[in-house]
């Protein structure tokens, strides 16, 4: 291995991801929807992965998704899609995994929501996480880019998100990623979940990011590696309870 380049020569092209858990149809939705998509038309991102979806497609010719909860919106063909259920708890989560015919080779994605939402329920969410990474280590080639995107109701410093960012044991060996705020967000909190929002407002729950662009261990030329992370959604009319997060990685 050349130590002075690990991954050969890294890729200087690169893919947009915005992840969002856009709260179905709750509040004043059509006004909410307005939001929603004008968000995404300004930030113009190759790979959009929503939950609690309301059936929004967004402009995006290649969409799919798991029921109202889980979908991906692509502007490359999707050419495989597998269902997870994550069990864990009274509220078990979900995941969907699609293979992308991007224009550098497949793109793996997933779209994610764990449904263990209380402060008291690390447990259940560890549990989900369990089985989350299980699914990914099923279905996902670890020779190609991927990324878990997506609503895990937990924060960094949790157990069940140090599980999937290798700060302990993880439950799938290999199975390991970086957290693209971590790694290229600019320093602050980064909280998805906010006081600030009106719509998150009336939760009482302490401010917390909540909401993840993973990205499995790069590959070859650093695919994967991100190299910006944002939090967008969050103007003074939040399309939904939850901010979004978009992310630039190698591709």
């Amino acid at each position: 291995m050349n130590e002075a380049e690990p991954y050969g020569p890294l890729i200087g092209t690169h893919v947009r991801v915005l992840t969002w858990n856009v709260w179905g149809k709750s509040g004043p939705y059509a006004r909410r929807a307005k939001v929603i998509e004008k968000v995404v038309r300004e930030h113009d991102p190759d790979v959009v992965t929503l939950q609690e979806w309301a059936g929004q497609t967004l402009g995006y010719e290649h969409v799919t998704a798991e029921g109202a909860a889980c979908a991906v919106l692509s502007r490359w063909p999707i050419t495989r899609r597998e269902e997870g259920r994550l069990p864990g708890g009274d509220l078990p989560g979900s995941a969907l995994f699609c293979e992308l015919a991007g224009p550098r080779g497949p793109l793996q994605v997933f779209s994610v929501i764990i449904g263990a939402y209380r402060l008291d329920e690390s447990g259940a969410r560890q549990e989900q996480v369990r089985a989350l990474t299980a699914f990914v280590g099923e279905v996902a080639s670890r020779r190609r880019p991927a990324l878990v995107c997506g609503d895990f109701n937990a924060g960094p410093d949790s157990d069940e998100i140090r599980m999937l960012t290798g700060r302990t044991v993880p439950p799938t060996p290999g199975v390991v990623f970086y957290d693209a705020w971590e790694v290229a967000g600019d320093g602050g909190p980064g909280h998805t979940w906010s006081d600030a929002n009106p719509w998150a407002r009336p939760g009482l729950y302490p401010p917390r990011r909540f909401d993840y662009v993973l990205s499995a261990w790069p590959r070859a030329g650093g695919a994967g590696h991100p190299v910006r992370c944002e939090v967008v959604g969050n103007g003074p009319y939040p399309g939904s309870d939850h901010y979004a997060v978009l992310a630039e990685l190698r591709y």
